[in-house]
């Protein structure tokens, strides 16, 4: 079989390389003979900084056509925010499969507002591209909190859906004590810190505000906690808070990093904090459980399925519920540890392996059907009429 991955421009979205990534190594394994070509967007950077009306051909005309003029025995779209591709492969005979992540601009629209240089358009043309994912032969989501929205917001049956989950990188494993030591001395931790550690965007869904607020809660309550924040920096209004509560101190921002240097932070934090208010997946959870570090994240969106009983699960708008789950793993070191083994054990449950092969056997199912469709469309359907068995078969396929 040919299979095409249509990705996105390498750099645009991190977790979409992740996905990528992952997923085409994993195929490689275990279908060996197949040619699994990939195909990324030239769009020297246009994507984020081109102006006019040259970003929006490039993104909605001219690479959705040279595509479509491909060969291939299956499409996989991995972003849905490219579903607008899907249409173009679709009406020019071609299978597709494409992937789901989330639906952020239709179940959190400020995100979009709030980012974007000219909202309107932005929020039609990914509605656009969104609604592309009804003319895929079958839409994978990555968690079935995504398969309810996708169904709901874009009115796509779930017959037409399959939840398929991603996971951690195998890099992120727990290193050995001295390392982990090494690496706090460096960044000016004692033994003594309580590190928390947030990773992701400043995004109004990621609730940073109100991790700030529950750092500052526990500090009050004589824990000595330090945040480190990997990903954008604070807002007007954050910094503001910052030097109001005196957190400036408690406080270490790092840009974005390395894998290698993710692993360590993972490893060296005490706590991952991941509150947000919605999340397709949540990868941090899995990286953070497969690094030994306890988690504390969100009872709403994913966030749930993705951490089963394996992490503290708290109102995201309640920052004194947040701190309540610092302070707990502050002092209850024993609970801490349990924690950190249940994670251990439920990170292994998600591999990159099992969403591969899952994945193929979408594939595999999606061709062979078409494969059926395709040799009976010579048949004289009027003839099932005389034969009820043949005919319920035919009806239920």
């Amino acid at each position: 079989m040919e299979l095409v991955i249509v990705r996105r421009t390498p750099g645009i979205t991190w977790s979409m390389d992740v996905y990528a990534d992952n997923l085409v190594a994993h195929l490689r394994q275990i279908r060996p003979l197949w040619k699994i070509t990939e195909i990324a967007p030239a769009l020297s950077g246009s994507w984020r900084s081109g102006t006019g009306l040259s970003k929006y051909y490039k993104r909605y005309w001219h690479h959705p056509k040279a595509m479509s003029r491909r060969s291939g025995d299956l499409f996989h779209v991995i972003d849905h925010t490219d579903g607008h591709i899907v249409r173009w492969l679709q009406q020019s005979g071609r299978s597709v499969i494409a992937t789901c992540h989330d639906l952020v601009p239709l179940t959190c629209p400020e995100n979009l507002r709030s980012e974007s240089r000219l909202p309107a358009i932005s929020s039609r043309t990914w509605r656009y591209s969104a609604e592309g994912l009804k003319a895929a032969d079958r839409v994978l989501c990555v968690s079935a909190n995504t398969a309810a929205d996708v169904a709901q917001f874009l009115q796509i049956k779930h017959r037409q859906l399959a939840v398929v989950h991603s996971a951690a990188d195998k890099a992120f494993v727990p290193l050995k004590p001295d390392v982990i030591q090494d690496f706090r001395r460096h960044q000016g931790r004692t033994p003594e810190d309580w590190v928390l550690l947030h990773v992701g965007s400043n995004q109004l869904r990621k609730n940073v505000s109100n991790i700030l607020k529950a750092l500052k809660i526990a500090v009050d309550r004589g824990v000595p906690a330090h945040l480190w924040r990997v990903g954008d920096g604070f807002n007007p209004e954050q910094r503001s808070f910052i030097a109001r509560s005196g957190l400036a101190a408690h406080i270490t921002t790092f840009d974005l990093v390395d894998q290698s240097t993710l692993v360590q932070l993972y490893n060296a934090a005490d706590v991952t904090l991941f509150p947000s208010l919605y999340e397709g997946f949540g990868f941090p959870i899995l990286e953070s459980m497969a690094c030994a570090t306890a988690v504390i994240t969100s009872n709403t969106s994913s966030l749930p399925e993705v951490a089963g009983e394996s992490a503290i699960l708290v109102d995201p708008t309640q920052p004194q519920a947040m701190a309540e789950a610092i302070v707990r793993l502050y002092v209850d070191r024993g609970y801490g540890h349990r924690l950190v083994q249940s994670g251990l054990h439920w990170s292994k449950q998600f591999s990159w392996r099992i969403t591969a092969e899952k994945t193929a056997q979408i594939y595999e199912q999606v061709l062979e059907s078409k494969s059926w469709f395709a040799n009976a469309s010579g048949f004289d359907a009027r003839h099932l009429a005389d034969d009820p068995e043949a005919l319920g078969r035919f009806i239920s396929f």
